[in-house]
């Protein structure tokens, strides 16, 4: 018997299987270690699995296992495994060389895994990758990884997460088990081509990770989604932990649901990559294991994120910061214009490079975020004596102020001036709140510096009114309105997205109703958004599903809630969202193909981009949005963590800006909105929005009048004593 010694976990290995031990109990096991699919000329792939012939101590202190596995079809697979003691874990180094090819044996796949011991369903386990699998995953679509129970196979390829891990949660004890890529030395597949059902590609380097229990027949989808099964007479231990390489993305559920099609059964998908069974070829990869046991969910998360991004974190990307800003607030005061009878605003959507407008529409908020950047505008044009970008942003505010409001007092949502009239659309929570916020924001910019102009409060206070008129009895709002002020979407996830604009008209007022009402959608989102991880739907252009938007804008609340009120379950509730936001950001790289000369990623990494909503992988430069919040956040708590992870998401959702006028853009420092590449393959529309732009001047802004500087280096020039001090953005906010 050989055995590995990681903190209160030992690893033991007899009888050629490996099994983990806690105070003398298996958690976790694997009988038969060496396990291979292999696809042959029928094109099924059949697994097979068996134990190590051979396990022995190295002089360092590791454990060499090893052993050849056989097929019937008369292929010979030598199995290489090193276990190595590292921190709160063990690295596994795996070395897969075919010896011998069998003559209907075309293709295999290895991986690593472990059998959960107290796991009867996938459901008996929380399970987390990030951007991917929270929990159950039960606010994500059908058709995503993890929210159908009843597949076999739950895996997910590495580079549609945001950081390459998988860990799992035993609702039972708290023990958790991570596996996770130990490097970020993904390389070029050679096929330029999204990969599909079973294919055959040397040198993809991509793993998969996530659960399985699988029943002992292979199974291969069909052309037309018919679930091909075969006997195998395999023996099934229970739910186990896998890691996959090359990967296979699936099963992803029902795709009936995706595509609207119906071929008489519940079609899923099980898309394969598998290296060749050639003699002579080898393949290496490497995983790091991490145990650890936990009492919620929030702390195991922030445990698993942290492990892997200490370890795989990207480079910095090298940005001017004061250029950066410069060069976005001189592209929109450039793009601000009277589009006829007082419509001031900038355009919806631009094709780049040439900065090709495409469609002219004012938003109140969420993509569109004409007062947001109406109001940074004016910021810039005082603090840098520019009269024009501050006539041309306060022109933007006076519009909507004119304008902005229904007849019931609810904000209008989109403007179009061409029609000259507010195009049909509902009163969107979350959307309203952007918009408000900035008007309130610019009343007391001018207040301060200028002149008041009571109107401007007046419109804001009109608009409280009404969101105030249509709160639910438990303190909640539903996600979007029709312009009647009746219900349209029964969800209230999206409650707390508004908190921070009624904080701040009582900040402004003195109102103590504005400040209730806070504080009863506070509360509400604390027990439901909060305790039950439910962030989902601010996305006004997606369905009600997790997004990265919804732990972004719970953060803006109970942020605010905690400037308010410095009690500790405000500050709860925005350290769990901040550790669940932070998670949707890509930390780690990997290359993609990118056709289009001028995408940002024929140059720069994919680092710092976010995906949108739940399991689709690539994504945008959202997190932009965050970085002076979590720059706040590090004050608040001390903790470097949030520090280095502001200034990356500061430095890398630049990546895919034009900062020094390499990408070719006809305006410089403009970015693209985002796109696809999880499967290494860029797809994009390469177009610009405003909130592109709006999302970066913002926290930029902030920055420099909180701390003195557009970058976090130059913040952290102050000392600690003037930065806590500086925080205290209340004491003097109205």
């Amino acid at each position: 018997m050989v055995k590995l010694q990681t903190g209160d976990y030992t690893l033991i290995f007899a009888d050629g299987g490996a099994e983990i031990r806690k105070e003398g109990e298996v958690l976790y096991f694997n009988k038969r270690p060496m396990y291979a699919f292999v696809k042959t000329i029928m094109a099924v792939e059949e697994f097979f699995d068996q134990a190590y012939t051979e396990v022995k101590e190295t002089d360092e202190g590791a454990v060499a296992a090893c052993g050849v596995l056989e097929t019937p079809g008369g292929s010979r697979l030598q199995f290489e495994d090193l276990y190595q003691v590292e921190s709160c874990g063990m690295k596994i180094s795996r070395t897969v060389t075919v010896l011998e090819k069998g003559a209907d044996d075309i293709g295999f796949a290895t991986k690593i895994s472990f059998v959960l011991t107290d796991a009867e369903t996938i459901r008996d386990y929380d399970c987390f990758a990030p951007a991917t699998w929270y929990q159950d995953n039960k606010y994500a679509r059908p058709h995503v990884v993890g929210f159908d129970a009843e597949c076999e196979y739950n895996w997910r390829k590495e580079t549609g997460m945001t950081l390459p891990l998988f860990a799992a949660q035993s609702k039972k004890s708290g023990e958790s088990i991570m596996l996770s890529r130990y490097a970020a030395n993904v390389t070029l597949p050679s096929r330029r081509m999204f990969h599909f059902s079973q294919t055959i590609d040397r040198e993809y380097t991509v793993g998969s990770i996530g659960l399985s229990r699988p029943e002992p027949k292979t199974i291969n989808y069909l052309y037309y989604g018919f679930p091909l099964r075969k006997d195998t007479g395999a023996v099934r231990d229970g739910v186990s932990i896998d890691y996959v390489y090359p990967g296979t993305d699936g099963q992803i559920g029902n795709r009936q649901q995706m595509f609207n099609i119906d071929y008489m059964m519940k079609t899923k998908s099980l898309n394969k990559v598998l290296h060749p069974m050639e003699p002579g070829f080898s393949d290496h990869y490497e995983v790091k294991l991490d145990l650890g046991r936990f009492d919620d969910f929030y702390p195991m998360m922030r445990w698993a994120w942290r492990s892997v991004y200490a370890r795989v974190r990207d480079e910095l990307f090298d940005v001017d910061q004061d250029l950066q800003y410069h060069n976005n607030i001189k592209a929109l005061k450039d793009m601000a214009r009277d589009y006829g009878g007082g419509a001031w605003g900038v355009p919806f959507v631009a094709y780049l490079p040439d900065v090709d407008v495409d469609s002219v529409s004012f938003q109140f908020g969420f993509v569109g975020q004409q007062p947001g950047i109406g109001y940074q505008l004016m910021v810039y044009g005082l603090r840098e004596n520019d009269p024009e970008a501050f006539e041309k942003g306060q022109n933007m505010i006076r519009f909507w102020v004119k304008n902005g409001l229904n007849d019931i007092g609810a904000p209008n949502g989109c403007y179009s001036p061409v029609i000259k009239a507010f195009e049909p659309y509902p009163i969107w929570l979350r959307m309203s709140a952007d918009g408000l916020e900035n008007i309130l924001d610019a009343y007391v910019l001018t207040k301060k510096k200028t002149e008041e102009h009571p109107d401007w409060l007046a419109f804001c206070e009109t608009a409280a009114r009404f969101f105030m008129s249509v709160q639910n009895e438990d303190g909640s709002w539903y996600r979007a309105y029709d312009p009647d002020g009746t219900m349209r979407m029964d969800s209230k996830a999206n409650t707390i997205s508004i908190v921070r604009f009624f904080i701040q008209l009582y900040l402004v007022t003195g109102n103590a109703s504005y400040k209730d009402t806070a504080l009863r959608a506070g509360e509400w989102s604390y027990n439901n958004v909060y305790k039950n991880m439910e962030y989902r739907g601010s996305t006004c252009d997606n369905t009600d599903v997790m997004d990265n938007e919804s732990g972004i804008y719970a953060m803006f609340g109970f942020l605010a809630l905690y400037d308010l009120t410095g009690e500790q379950k405000w500050l709860d509730a925005l350290l769990g969202a901040a550790d669940y936001t932070e998670s949707w950001t890509y930390s780690w790289t990997f290359p993609v193909y990118c056709d289009y000369p001028n995408s940002p990623f024929t140059k720069r990494s994919i680092s710092g981009q976010s995906p949108v909503t739940i399991g689709t992988g690539g994504g945008d430069m959202y997190m932009a949005a965050c970085a002076y919040i979590y720059y706040r956040l590090s004050i608040i708590t001390g903790d470097d963590h949030y520090r280095d992870y502001a200034e990356f998401i500061h430095n890398n959702t630049r990546n895919a800006n034009d900062v020094y006028g390499d990408f070719g853009y006809a305006v410089k420092g403009l970015s693209w909105e985002g796109g696809g590449f999880s499967d290494q393959v860029l797809n994009s529309q390469h177009h610009w929005l405003p909130w592109v732009t709006y999302v970066e001047i913002d926290p930029a802004s902030r920055l420099m009048d909180t701390f003195g500087a557009y970058d976090i280096a130059g913040c952290e020039k102050l000392s600690a004593e003037e930065k806590q001090a500086r925080n205290r953005i209340y004491d003097h906010y109205a």
